[in-house]
């Protein structure tokens, strides 16, 4: 037992000191090691809240979230998935393109891989924003107004009044639930009023959404499936969510 809790110890202080390690790196680190168990070794600091476990390797904490115990939180809930729906909402960001980046553990990931490409990017993410500052080719900038520590997001009137005055190409929303019967949904009053400010100025609206969020009522609706284009999820998508999509003409990646 204390060779395996040293080991793990040893495992937290490598990611630590790198920030992102791959797979590959950290078997070099521990030759002895077999693959299975440090892949367990990975899961079980990850459900620990030690690290961050990723496809391919593993993030500090401090690398994905800087500071906010409450964000952190949230990346550990289905970290794979979320870092596979980054992945992919990746693919359909579009050089050239004024793009509005919503606040989210899921947006801070894409926030965090984005291509230094020429873009304008919109956020009332903190946490998205400060991913977006290593950027050089792309202009990046932070709606203003009053913040809501839960959601690490600007918000407020003083918020949608700046953003009622940008176009926006491309807007990838985060949202919190999904159901039918209450649509798209945030835990926010002041949120959902500043998200439905960027939908009403937006050509294509993508939605970031791991499957654990659907058939679930929320509180404040932000819009429904129909005034979607692309829903970007995981592989465990409900079938009757799927055929809902089908029947509103929203394409599901």
């Amino acid at each position: 037992m204390e060779v395996m809790e040293q080991r793990r110890n040893d495992i937290v202080r490598f990611v630590n000191d790198q920030g992102s390690v791959t797979f590959a790196q950290i078997k070099e680190r521990f030759p002895k090691v077999s693959d299975m168990t440090l892949r367990t070794d990975l899961k079980v600091l990850d459900a620990n809240q030690r690290l961050v476990r990723i496809h391919g390797g593993a993030k500090s904490l401090e690398t994905v979230t800087g500071n906010d115990d409450f964000l952190k939180k949230r990346y550990i809930q289905n970290t794979d998935e979320k870092m596979s729906i980054a992945r992919k909402a990746l693919d359909l960001v579009e050089a050239h393109k004024t793009i509005f980046i919503d606040s989210g553990s899921t947006t801070t990931m894409l926030s965090n891989i984005l291509n230094d490409q020429p873009n304008t990017f919109f956020t009332s993410g903190i946490s998205c924003a400060v991913e977006m500052a290593h950027l050089k080719e792309a202009q990046c900038f932070l709606a203003g107004g009053m913040i809501n520590r839960n959601s690490l997001s600007v918000t407020g009137m003083d918020a949608v009044r700046f953003l009622e005055n940008v176009s926006f190409d491309i807007t990838f929303l985060g949202v919190t639930r999904y159901s039918e019967r209450t649509g798209f949904t945030c835990e926010s009053f002041l949120d959902a009023q500043t998200k439905r400010a960027v939908l009403q100025r937006s050509k294509k609206i993508i939605v970031l959404m791991d499957s654990s969020k659907v058939q679930k009522d929320g509180t404040y609706r932000i819009c429904d499936l129909k005034d979607v284009d692309i829903v970007v999820s995981d592989q465990n998508l409900p079938e009757t969510f799927k055929k809902e999509c089908e029947n509103q003409g929203v394409l599901i990646l």
